[in-house]
């Protein structure tokens, strides 16, 4: 215990100057549209290249970065960041539909979301539309009252919402109607074995089925074999996302591919 007190908070002095030393970057995996075969929109994803410890995993320093409450300032740096490749993205022709940012609990309990994401914006010059946030399901549900203004807020700002990792929290159909998102995502745990396993097929149709009966759009991320691509498009599900199209990728990485995207198609 002591031994990992210790490496917990030599990370947590790491971290702490990581911003300052640009060990951060973002990386972007395509979604696709399952229909079409088409690209459907991006998801940023945060990497930390530590000079030592080399890749540290986001499920190694989020957490992390959450209880420190440095997850703020990290955040407000993911928002510009991004933000702003797709200001790029667009001087050059090439910015998808919506990039999508996740949000943290404690970003938006903070209170300063909102400020933030018109901060970012209004630096960068883009559109809201091409922002999409990811909220986590179970906050939205333990935090209701500031939740629901935080993102009717946001929603009034003109930014795409969606509803991340849904199905592993504290789903409640009632207060999933008012809360007016655009997006759910199907978490990668049930898509994983929804080919072999009737119980993550049944929990798969039913969130694809919730999602059409509501008028939202429907995401299942994890994606890795083909199998699970067509028995998704046979249950209607709009979107893929997932290492069966492609590993999140750096930002030149991304533009190229985004060069290139009319000339891509998925096929399975």
């Amino acid at each position: 215990m002591s031994g990992r007190a210790r490496e917990r908070l030599a990370l947590e002095a790491d971290l702490r100057g990581a911003l300052e030393r640009r060990e951060f970057s973002l990386h972007y995996q395509p979604q696709m549209d399952l229909r079409s075969g088409a690209l459907a929109g991006l998801e940023a994803l945060i990497r930390w290249t530590h000079p030592v410890r080399g890749n540290v995993a986001p499920a190694a320093f989020i957490p992390l970065a959450e209880e420190c409450g440095l997850i703020v300032e990290l955040g407000d740096w993911v928002l510009k960041t991004a933000c702003r490749q797709i200001r790029r993205w667009s001087d050059a022709g090439l910015a998808p539909r919506h990039t999508a940012v996740n949000i943290s609990a404690v970003q938006l309990s903070r209170g300063r979301l909102l400020d933030s994401v018109r901060r970012a914006l209004d630096e960068a010059g883009i559109a809201p539309e091409q922002l999409e946030l990811e909220i986590t399901e179970s906050f939205v549900m333990l935090e209701r009252e500031l939740s629901f203004q935080s993102l009717a807020d946001l929603r009034a700002l003109g930014v795409r919402l969606s509803i991340d990792d849904f199905g592993t929290g504290y789903s409640s159909l009632a207060y999933l109607q008012q809360l007016k998102v655009h997006k759910l995502k199907i978490d990668m745990s049930f898509v994983r074995h929804m080919v072999n396993n009737s119980g993550n097929a049944a929990i798969v149709r039913a969130v694809i089925a919730l999602g059409q009966s509501l008028g939202l759009e429907v995401i299942a991320e994890g994606v890795e074999q083909a199998a699970q691509a067509r028995h998704l498009r046979e249950l209607g599900c709009d979107v893929m996302q997932g290492y069966l199209f492609s590993r999140p990728l750096t930002g030149d990485d991304a533009t190229a591919f985004l060069a290139d995207a009319g000339k891509r198609t998925l096929t399975f």
